[in-house]
């Protein structure tokens, strides 16, 4: 072979024309014999790739540098190196089906033990240098030579679509190297030749070989061998396979095993899930990113984001947010970040205060996801209804002219806005015209969507029920249950309410059954009382206790399936309000009926769950009232409005009780019901009771309008609120 960049050096001339001979012998196919060399057969292998050798261009000084490692070590190159040599230059030419003609000539299996014992005397020699061994029966440079010759091998099957093949060659990659050093390999071991460097790749190309030859499990067991090994990887590596396996968990849609015990330390968080597990390979990445070990990449941060939303984890997502660099993450972006946990954990106030930040003059005044999520927070609180208003008209203001699917959900949290400032407003006018502001927006937002957000839609069935426009809510409601392929319960429990508002008792308790059937076991329980309580408004009372006997004994077995898992606690205070509530309406039933006995037994029950419940209280004045026992109501709905002074019942039953005991004003009275009304508008109580006061006071026609509303109302009164 000629190359003008050969240097000459003491010793080393001899071996360059031993390999040039051999090289020119291997592509001539003539027999040749160096220093002892064992000659090269004339294979098919040797004579299909003879020509194109011969008419290459020998000036590969890393091939040549390769074999004179090997030569320098073990005196020799033989059949399997030089094949493994050949078949790396047509690779490099890009011939890679020449390539792997070549490759699937060397015969690895005649050579495995001895690379086994090669890699383990060379790390006792490197352990111990003080102390003598026996020769390796390899040079390490051929057994580097080998293992690459195996990974391209790999890398041509994987060319070529043979993804299952190309995994188990690079399989035999990792057994070779795992069985000679079961301890893992030592610091710097092979650093004089490319043995880390194939490794490296090979343990990184293995489980996206799996994966593209659709084999999961074995993706997932080839991510955590690379990754519970010691395998030497670079810190680059290591985070490359960590946040592909992390994408794998999350995406792949299948739920595999958690590693096995023997990986685990003690004390150790143990992953039980997918995602739990992509979520600890993501907050490591994360942490590292954070220490400046490894480089900023934003698709890690994504990823958690997305994996810690499904899985109820905004808490944990607004800490990794809290210690990301300023360097990594725009402080705009990490307030919106921050509002969207917050708000998603329910804290609205710090959420609020967050936006509030972020849209202030110094930030991004016009940022219009700000605006909105700002907005429709602002809309779940009569206080800041008005500023949510005012939120939502500068978030049109910016979309003019833009996206009109942003400037449907602009209307549409407008809407929402206006709808709780019409609850709070102070004279029947401005009620009336933002009642149908409102409206109108929702409809706006229900154009610009095209009819196909079902948030848009839900609420346009709400706002017209609330306004008494049963037909046109009933028809958005099986709009929203279409829409959202009879998979949501809100939907069809809204459903069921409006038609209980037509007084359509048993076409509700149908879709009520119909809804029960479709839903899973852990889900009926708001189903279910609502059924009890259509049941209860067609006078089956008896049938109505079943239903709720039905409901307690399900709650019971879920509150046991459940009882240790932690990640379930809203669950848990779901259904913890569920049974509250559902002793409630027994022991109200109980009542109605005269059996203190079984409602004081309800209340017992309700006060094991919570003793300090505005509901528990309210329900126990009722008892006491319903017994002539007055001034033991008042205390009792006292002590309801002390928990929660917006309980309704409690002020519209303290109003009651203090005109039968006759010792305070009406103005003390009609306080109380206007205080009922500002929260519930739409109370028949409240109305019917407020007009027998202003009887009483000699003023009828303020009496008439009350008791004409209170009849209005009751015509179209739900079993349950619609919001």
């Amino acid at each position: 072979m000629e190359n003008d960049n050969w240097v000459y050096k003491p010793g080393k001339a001899q071996k360059s024309l031993k390999l040039r001979k051999m090289m020119k012998c291997f592509c001539s196919g003539k027999q040749l014999q160096i220093g002892g060399m064992v000659p090269l057969p004339d294979s098919p292998a040797t004579k299909d790739y003879r020509a194109s050798v011969r008419s290459s261009r020998a000036g590969d000084t890393g091939n040549i540098e390769e074999a004179e490692s090997s030569l320098r070590e073990s005196g020799a190159l033989n059949y399997e190196e030089a094949r493994a040599l050949l078949g790396r230059y047509e690779y490099q030419k890009g011939n890679i089906e020449a390539a792997l003609h070549v490759f699937e000539g060397i015969d690895i299996a005649s050579v495995t033990t001895k690379m086994k014992v090669t890699l383990a005397k060379r790390a006792q020699i490197q352990k111990r240098r003080s102390q003598k061994y026996d020769t390796p029966p390899m040079s390490i440079h051929a057994v580097s030579l080998l293992l690459e010759a195996i990974f391209l091998k790999a890398k041509s099957l994987q060319a070529l679509g043979r993804f299952k093949e190309a995994a188990q060659s690079c399989t035999v990659i990792l057994d070779i190297v795992e069985s000679s050093l079961p301890e893992g390999l030592p610091e710097n071991f092979g650093a004089d030749c490319k043995l880390q460097e194939t490794l490296s790749n090979a343990v990184e190309l293995l489980p996206q070989l799996w994966i593209l030859a659709e084999a999961p499990k074995e993706a997932i067991m080839s991510h955590r061998r690379a990754l519970l090994r010691q395998w030497n990887l670079d810190v680059q590596t290591n985070a490359r396979i960590k946040k592909e396996f992390a994408i794998f968990l999350l995406y792949s849609g299948n739920e595999y095993n958690p590693p096995s015990l023997r990986f685990q330390m003690d004390s150790s968080f143990v992953p039980r899930t997918n995602i739990e597990e992509a979520i600890l390979l993501l907050m490591i990445l994360l942490r590292k990113v954070t220490l400046q070990i490894i480089e900023w990449d934003p698709s890690i941060f994504d990823h958690l984001s997305y994996a810690l939303s499904i899985s109820g984890g905004l808490w944990t997502l607004a800490n990794q947010v809290e210690e990301l660099l300023p360097r990594n993450i725009d402080l705009c972006e990490r307030h919106h970040i921050l509002a969207l946990c917050y708000y998603g954990e329910g804290d609205n106030f710090t959420a609020l205060n967050l936006l509030r930040k972020l849209l202030s003059s110094a930030e991004d005044p016009t940022c219009v996801p700000g605006l909105l999520l700002a907005s429709r927070i602002c809309a779940e609180s009569l206080e800041c209804a008005e500023d949510g208003i005012n939120f939502a008209r500068r978030a049109i203001e910016s979309l003019q002219g833009r996206c009109n699917h942003l400037m449907g959900v602009a209307n549409y949290v407008l809407g929402l806005s206006l709808s709780a400032q019409s609850r709070a407003a102070m004279t029947d006018s401005e009620r009336v015209r933002m009642q149908s502001e409102a409206l109108q927006s929702l409809e706006s937002a229900g154009r610009l969507t095209t009819m196909n957000d079902s948030n848009v839609i839900y609420h346009l069935c709400v706002e017209n029920a609330e306004q008494r426009n049963l037909d046109t809510a009933l028809h958005y409601a099986r709009c929203f249950v279409e829409l959202e392929g009879e998979s949501t319960l809100k939907g069809w429990m809204l459903w069921a309410r409006v038609l209980s508002a037509q007084k359509k008792f048993p076409e509700a308790e149908t879709i009520v059954d119909e809804a029960v059937d479709q839903s899973g076991k852990w889900d009926q329980g708001a189903l279910l009382r609502t059924k009890a309580k259509l049941q209860i408004a067609q006078g089956q009372v008896k049938n109505a206790i079943g239903t709720y006997v039905q409901l307690l004994a399900d709650l019971q077995i879920q509150r046991k399936s459940f009882g240790l898992e932690e990640n379930l606690k809203k669950e848990k205070d779901f259904n913890r309000t569920m049974e509250l509530e559902t002793w409630h309406d027994l022991a109200s039933i109980y009542i109605k009926s005269s059996r203190w006995q079984d409602a004081e037994f309800c209340l017992s029950k309700s006060e094991a769950i919570s003793c300090y419940s505005a509901s528990r209280l309210y329900i126990a004045g009722l008892l006491h009232q319903s017994k002539g026992l007055h001034k033991a109501a008042l205390t009792d709905y006292t002590n309801a409005l002390a928990v929660d002074p917006s309980h309704v019942p409690s002020l519209i039953s303290t109003a009651v009780v203090l005109r039968q005991l006759g010792n305070h004003s009406p103005a003390t009275l009609i306080s109380y019901l206007r205080g009922a009304l500002r929260l519930d508008r739409t109370n028949v109580a409240a109305w019917h009771n407020l007009g027998l006061i202003y009887k009483e006071e000699g003023s009828a026609v303020e009496a008439a309008e009350c008791f004409e509303t209170a009849w209005f109302l009751e015509e179209s009164e739900p079993i349950e609120p619609f919001r």
